[in-house]
C-alpha cells in the first residue's frame, strides 16, 4: 500500500505541476498573437513591447512544460507497466498525434522568436497563431486519452486481454469531447486570470503604466468570455459522469443515498461513517436537473455502488466544491470587469478594482488542480474505469517513495527556476520602458 500511495502521489504531483504549463502553453501564445496583431493595425509600440514580453514568458513556459511532459510519459511506463501494457496499441493514437502537435508547435515558436524582421509581418503573425493552435491541439489529445480512461471504447475485452482494438473509436470515445471543451475553456480562464492579475498588481505598484493596463484588458476580456462558457461546458461534462460515471457523481456530490428527486449539495463536509453532509446547503431537485434534465429524476448515491468500488467522498466533494467555487469567484470578477468596462471605463485605474483582480491571480489554476483531482480520484478504484484497477497496474519494484521525494524536489527546482526568469523578465521590461519614457 505505501508503494501504491507513492506511485499515486507522484503522478499527482506531476500531473499537478505539468498541467499549469499545458495550460499556459496553450493560452499564452493567443495572446501574444492577440496583442502582436493590435500592434501590426495601430503601429503603437506598447503592443510590441508587450508582444515580445509574452513571446518569451512563452518560451520559458514552453521549455518548462516540455521537462514536465517527458517526465510524465515515462512515468507512465516506468510506475504503471501493466496499464501501459494494455492502454499502449489502443491509445497510442492520441499520444503520438499529440507529438507531431508539439513538434509543430516547437517549429512554429522558432520561427516567431527568431524571425522577427526575417519573415513578412503576417507571415511572422500566423506563426504565432500557429503556436497557439498546435498548444491547443497537442492538449486535446491528450485529453482524448484521459478521456478513454474514464469511458473505455475502441476494443472487446475477453480473458483478461483487449482484441479487436479500433484506435480511432478509442482516441473518439464518448466522453472526449465534453472533456476536452472543458479543459480548453479552463486553460483560457486560468491563465487569462492569472495574466491579469499579474498585471494588475504591477499597475498597483506602477499605477498609470499603460503597458501592463493594456495587457489586463486583453486577458480580462477573453478570460471573462471564457469564464461565462465555462459552466457550459461543465453542464455537459457532469451529464456525461452522471451517465458514465455514476459513482463518480455520486462522490462529487456526496450523494449516499440514491434520491429521487436528488438535492444539489453546496459546500459541506463529507462523514463517511454517518452517511451524511455536515454544513451544506441542498437545493431540492437540482442535481436530478443537473445531471439528467429533469427536477425528479432519479440519481444513483453511493448506496447502490459496491464498497470496493467507491471513490473516495471526502476529497471528490471538496474538490468539487473548490473547483464550482473558484468557477463562480472567476464569474464574477470577468461580470464586474465588463460592466466596468462598457459604462465607468475610470474605474478600471481604481485600486479596489485592481486589488480584486490581482486576487483572482490564483483561483483559475486552483480550479484546473481541483477539476483534475476530481477526474483522478473520482475515477478510484479504477485506472481503466471499470476494467482495469489501479492497485493492479502498479509497477513491482519496491521503494516507490524515493523517486517521488526526488521528483518532488525537481519539480520544486523548476518552479523556483521558471518564478526567477519571469521576475527578472519584468524587470528588463519595466528597464526598458522607463529608458524609453526618459528618452521621450
Amino acid at each position: 500500500m505505501e508503494d501504491l500511495l507513492s506511485a499515486r502521489l507522484q503522478m499527482a504531483v506531476s500531473l499537478g505541476f505539468h498541467i499549469i504549463f499545458a495550460c499556459i502553453g496553450m493560452v499564452m501564445p493567443f495572446l501574444m498573437a492577440f496583442s502582436h496583431w493590435r500592434w501590426l493595425r495601430t503601429g503603437n509600440k506598447e503592443y510590441l513591447d508587450l508582444t515580445k514580453t509574452w513571446s518569451k514568458g512563452v518560451a520559458i513556459f514552453f521549455a518548462t512544460g516540455a521537462v514536465s511532459g517527458t517526465v510524465l510519459s515515462f512515468e507512465l511506463g516506468l510506475l504503471w507497466p501493466e496499464f501501459m501494457r494494455h492502454a499502449g496499441p489502443i491509445i497510442g493514437m492520441p499520444f503520438s498525434w499529440e507529438g507531431t502537435a508539439f513538434f509543430l508547435e516547437a517549429i512554429a515558436l522558432g520561427l516567431f522568436l527568431y524571425g522577427w524582421n526575417r519573415l513578412n509581418k503576417w507571415v511572422h503573425w500566423v506563426t504565432g497563431v500557429v503556436v497557439g493552435i498546435s498548444g491547443v491541439a497537442s492538449g486535446i489529445f491528450v485529453v482524448a486519452a484521459n478521456s478513454w480512461m474514464n469511458s473505455p471504447a475502441g476494443f472487446d475485452w475477453v480473458n483478461g486481454q483487449a482484441i479487436n482494438i479500433d484506435p480511432v473509436a478509442a482516441m473518439f470515445n464518448k466522453a472526449w469531447f465534453s472533456q476536452a471543451l472543458h479543459m480548453v475553456l479552463a486553460a483560457f480562464v486560468s491563465t487569462c486570470f492569472a495574466v491579469a492579475g499579474i498585471h494588475a498588481l504591477l499597475l498597483l505598484r506602477r499605477p498609470g503604466h499603460s503597458l501592463h493596463f493594456r495587457a489586463l484588458k486583453i486577458a480580462l476580456s477573453i478570460g471573462a468570455v471564457a469564464a461565462f462558457l465555462q459552466p457550459l461546458s461543465g453542464d455537459l461534462s457532469a451529464k456525461d459522469v452522471a451517465r458514465r460515471q455514476p459513482a463518480k457523481l455520486a462522490a462529487m456530490e456526496a450523494l449516499f443515498e440514491t434520491s429521487q428527486p436528488a438535492s444539489l449539495v453546496i459546500g459541506g463536509i463529507p462523514d463517511e461513517e454517518k452517511q451524511r453532509v455536515n454544513y451544506a446547503i441542498h437545493l431540492p431537485g437540482m442535481l436530478s436537473f443537473l445531471a439528467h434534465g429533469d427536477f425528479k429524476a432519479e440519481v444513483t448515491g453511493l448506496d447502490r455502488i459496491p464498497k470496493d468500488e467507491q471513490p473516495p467522498v471526502l476529497i471528490t466533494h471538496l474538490a468539487f466544491q473548490v473547483m464550482v467555487g473558484c468557477g463562480m469567484l472567476m464569474m464574477a470578477v470577468g461580470l464586474a470587469f465588463l460592466i466596468i468596462r462598457w459604462k465607468f471605463p475610470h474605474l478600471l485605474h481604481h485600486r479596489t478594482f485592481l486589488t480584486i483582480v490581482a486576487l483572482a491571480t490564483p483561483l483559475g489554476f486552483l480550479a484546473v488542480e481541483a477539476g483534475w483531482t476530481v477526474t483522478e480520484v473520482g475515477r478510484q478504484p479504477w485506472v481503466i474505469h471499470g476494467i482495469l484497477r489501479t492497485k493492479d497496474a502498479l509497477t513491482p519494484m519496491p521503494g516507490l517513495v524515493y523517486p517521488f521525494m526526488l521528483f518532488s524536489l525537481l519539480y520544486l527546482v523548476l518552479g523556483v527556476l521558471v518564478t526567477w526568469l519571469m521576475v527578472r523578465q519584468i524587470r528588463v521590461l519595466h528597464r526598458n520602458y522607463d529608458q524609453r519614457r526618459e528618452m521621450a
